[in-house]
């Protein structure tokens, strides 16, 4: 048992360790798993350009047009590209043992990803590529440095590189704001990540709602039954708060007269 518990333990520092030495700025999303066209939009997203290399193995096609509202035909002729079956699991081509061979790794499925990494860290890292020529697919990530993926989204994105842009004056740790007009007060800061304007199909706006509708359906996906769970959850407690009403006055009537 000791042994067991010892080697748990080795087991779970390196998670500790890493954790404790990431010291990211990670941007608030707010995700709606009631929203199904934001969760459609982000499976097309997801089937467009990140089936190519992950799976999601732990899904079926099945499962999530049930859940997203997307009728059977419409899955077969959009999402499936494959010679897959509707209620067969989201599964790749890519062979592992071919991936380590391409890539250096293969990559990850991504079913439990919103899971493991949590939303926040999805949503930064989607939109935190930027251009660095020394890297092998000369991108690199600012939330993940020296990642081994290329920017696959870069087309919509548009170019991130190094430059100038406005950003709001920051005083004592507060946003200042122009006493008349109540307008932020900004400057030009260098050595910012900005994205060249025009350089992809999306504006930066765009593009974080694009991201935000994928982070939406891996979030579905880490958990599909989460808002059944919650809608149940809800009526247990209703439950039990009933039941201790009268589990007390049971208990009070049993030792009214024990002295």
């Amino acid at each position: 048992m000791k042994k067991q518990f010892a080697a748990l333990i080795l087991a779970i520092l390196p998670v500790f360790a890493s954790a404790a030495g990431t010291e990211v700025h990670l941007d608030k999303v707010d995700i709606d798993l009631t929203d199904k066209a934001a969760m459609q939009d982000g499976l097309k997203t997801f089937a467009n350009y990140c089936m190519g290399c992950h799976s999601a193995q732990y899904q079926r096609y099945e499962r999530v047009a049930t859940d997203l509202g997307i009728p059977e035909e419409v899955m077969m002729d959009n999402i499936v590209f494959a010679d897959a079956k509707f209620g067969d699991h989201m599964k790749i081509g890519m062979k592992p043992d071919d991936a380590k061979v391409w890539f250096g790794a293969a990559p990850p499925d991504l079913t439990l990803v919103a899971r493991v990494r949590g939303n926040d860290w999805l949503y930064t890292y989607m939109r935190s590529f930027y251009e660095d020529p020394a890297r092998p697919y000369g991108v690199n990530n600012t939330v993940f440095p020296n990642v081994g993926m290329p920017h696959v989204l870069a087309p919509l994105q548009g170019r991130r590189v190094v430059g100038c842009k406005q950003v709001q004056v920051v005083e004592d740790g507060r946003k200042q704001f122009d006493p008349l007009t109540g307008t932020p007060i900004t400057e030009e800061a260098c050595d910012q990540m900005v994205v060249e304007p025009g350089t992809g199909t999306l504006s930066e706006a765009e593009y974080d709602e694009k991201i935000k509708n994928l982070v939406t359906f891996l979030a579905y996906s880490a958990n599909p039954v989460k808002l059944e769970s919650q809608r149940i959850g809800t009526y247990v407690l209703l439950f039990l708060a009933v039941f201790f009403v009268f589990a007390y006055l049971l208990k009070r009537e049993y030792w009214k007269d024990v002295h």
